[in-house]
């Protein structure tokens, strides 16, 4: 059964909780991430930090390693980041899903496709 992304989001974000920090210029916040995709992801910000719409941030997790992204949206303590379209940046976020949710893979298309084995 396919999953229908009702908010117009060209890839589909999963709901998957893990914590990390966020470093914009000389600051550093302890985040914790609410969803994730293939192109982004939404933070919950546990103090405040500078960071505006189109500021770049990087963003350092266990699971994902350093990454780095695109501040779209900062409000209510949370803040949505589009992830830099970089390989390094792809590798990190396809590693992600390959070892934390083998179940849940994103295809190149943001679709999530069921791994088979």
């Amino acid at each position: 059964m396919e999953k229908k992304n009702y908010d117009n989001r060209k890839n589909e974000r999963l709901k998957y909780q893990f914590n990390g920090f966020l470093y914009f210029i000389n600051e550093v916040v302890e985040v914790r991430v609410a969803d994730i995709s293939r192109t982004g992801l939404c933070l919950t910000l546990k103090s405040w930090v500078s960071a505006t719409p189109g500021a770049t941030v990087r963003l350092r997790t266990s699971e994902l390693g350093m990454v780095e992204g695109t501040v779209r949206w900062y409000r209510s303590g949370r803040m949505g980041v589009h992830l830099a379209e970089t390989s390094n940046t792809a590798a990190q976020v396809a590693s992600y899903f390959r070892h934390f949710h083998k179940s849940a893979m994103p295809d190149a298309a943001g679709q999530l496709g069921r791994r088979r084995g």
